[in-house]
């Protein structure tokens, strides 16, 4: 079996020096050499593009802010339900099989009030067998009886609670409620459960210097950088590529951002909670490799069907997830594993045979898409293990939060980035020349100094929607 060979690799150090060097010009003008070097004047691009940023100008979008802690509130689940139950009888002890009443206490973690109210009706369930029962008495109204956590119910089968309570876990939600004639109204009401998320943006700097002396001094082949500027100075071109490793640390930042837990450095640096950040704690992560097969990804499926059910999502991914996917879905072809054909086309002799997909439908809308990041081998790419990240399944579309700057609800991307701005200070991207050289007259400084600044956060709405693919 062929082998792929280590050479050529890829260098991980790319960039341009810092200044001007001997190294950057031609030094051999021996000219009683009979044969000068030939040069080419331009630069070769091997790397091509080598720019990183594009995803959250896809995904998401900017918006300012003029504080330093950003607060929005999520919508909490319209229904309640409860699974970590527990049975006992009337006035106390184990509860046996058959009672026409029992005592359910409400053990969920973080739940400090229930919100079953006298009168409801519930489905109560094990795992295996269930019972439907009205809600006699409970802690929510402030009862002598049953305690806080605790409601008292009477069942509505003739063969009352189908399986003994004792070390039994139960699950219980509300369905309803039935009142009596002449009875009076519900006691009691339920507040809407809002969810509070904050976040800190971060200051992010870089600088680039050239001395007024290297500016004066040509060099010997014409540059350019992938946004166009180009010349036949050598800090010229580290100038713009300064800018362009600023330009895709704006946006990795927001991507890779960890809030400083460690109390020790806190002095140092803040922190801010980025999109892995968020997702691997309030988000769905998927690791032990990618999902390969429709039964994985109908697990996702479901797990989305429990969560907002975003119909359309696109997942971010490395060159590898998107080849197993394009794989999967190729398999689904009744001729795929023969491998005549890919999707559906007219088997021309003279047509390109397209081994890829976009996308699939089942349930829900997946389009895919490379993500550069994953697999640039100067940042992610590569990585494997505890550090590696396959891809992100990103929903598209807003969602409607309550804006605490605004005082109001507001449509807003997923995905989106806030930066401080005010009627006089905009650090969204700032930039600015000084020294005395290249055109700056405001230091004594004999050089030139190009200086970037931004301040920014992300706001990943809704976490609870995406995934992360993890190893």
């Amino acid at each position: 079996m062929s082998q792929l060979q280590a050479t050529p690799g890829f260098n991980l150090q790319p960039s341009a020096e810092r200044v001007a060097l001997s190294t950057n010009y031609i030094t051999d003008f021996n000219f009683l050499n009979q044969y000068l070097p030939d040069t080419y004047e331009k630069e070769f691009e091997r790397y091509g593009n080598r720019t990183i940023a594009s995803f959250l100008r896809m995904v998401g979008a900017e918006m300012p802010s003029n504080s330093d802690l950003i607060k929005w509130a999520e919508q909490g689940r319209l229904h309640t339900k409860y699974v970590n139950v527990a049975a006992t009888a009337v006035g106390g002890g184990a509860v046996s099989a058959g009672a026409a009443s029992a005592v359910f206490t409400v053990a969920d973690a973080g739940v400090t009030a229930i919100a079953i109210r006298t009168g409801q009706t519930v489905m109560i369930s094990n795992g295996t067998v269930s019972n439907k029962a009205i809600v006699t008495s409970t802690g929510f109204d402030n009862t002598a009886s049953p305690a806080p956590l605790a409601f008292t119910v009477a069942f509505y089968e003739v063969g009352g609670l189908a399986v003994a309570g004792s070390g039994q876990t139960f699950s219980v939600f509300v369905y309803g409620s039935e009142f009596k004639k002449g009875t009076n109204g519900m006691v009691g009401s339920v507040e809407a459960e809002d969810v509070f998320f904050e976040n800190k943006p971060i200051i992010l700097k870089d600088k680039y210097a050239v001395s007024g002396s290297d500016m004066a001094q040509i060099g010997w082949v014409e540059v350019t950088t992938e946004n166009g500027a180009s010349g036949y100075l050598w800090y010229l071109k580290s100038e713009h590529e300064t800018r362009l490793r600023f330009d895709d640390y704006l946006e990795t930042s927001m991507i890779e951002a960890v809030p400083m837990d460690n109390v020790t450095n806190a002095a140092i640096a803040d922190g801010s909670e980025g999109i892995f950040y968020v997702v691997n704690n309030r988000g769905n992560v998927w690791s032990g490799g990618n999902p390969t097969t429709l039964a994985e990804w109908d697990t996702i499926i479901s797990r989305l069907d429990k969560q907002g059910a975003i119909e359309e999502n696109v997942v971010f991914l490395n060159r590898a997830f998107g080849f197993d996917i394009d794989d999967m879905l190729a398999s689904q072809n009744s001729y795929g594993a023969g491998g005549t054909s890919y999707g559906l086309f007219d088997n021309d002799k003279e047509m390109a045979l397209n081994l890829g997909f976009t996308g699939f439908r089942r349930g829900y809308d997946f389009y895919k898409t490379d993500w550069k990041y994953l697999n640039d081998p100067t940042m992610r790419g590569g990585l494997t293990g505890t550090g590696s990240v396959n891809g992100l399944l990103v929903p598209a579309g807003s969602t409607s939060v309550y804006d605490q700057v605004l005082g109001k609800n507001a449509k807003r991307p997923f995905l989106h980035v806030r930066y401080r701005a005010s009627e006089t200070e905009d650090r969204r991207y700032k930039t600015w020349i000084t020294g005395s050289a290249g055109g700056a007259q405001n230091s004594d400084l004999d050089a030139m100094e190009v200086q970037f600044l931004s301040e920014r956060a992300v706001c990943t709405l809704g976490a609870n929607n995406f995934f992360i693919f993890k190893d």
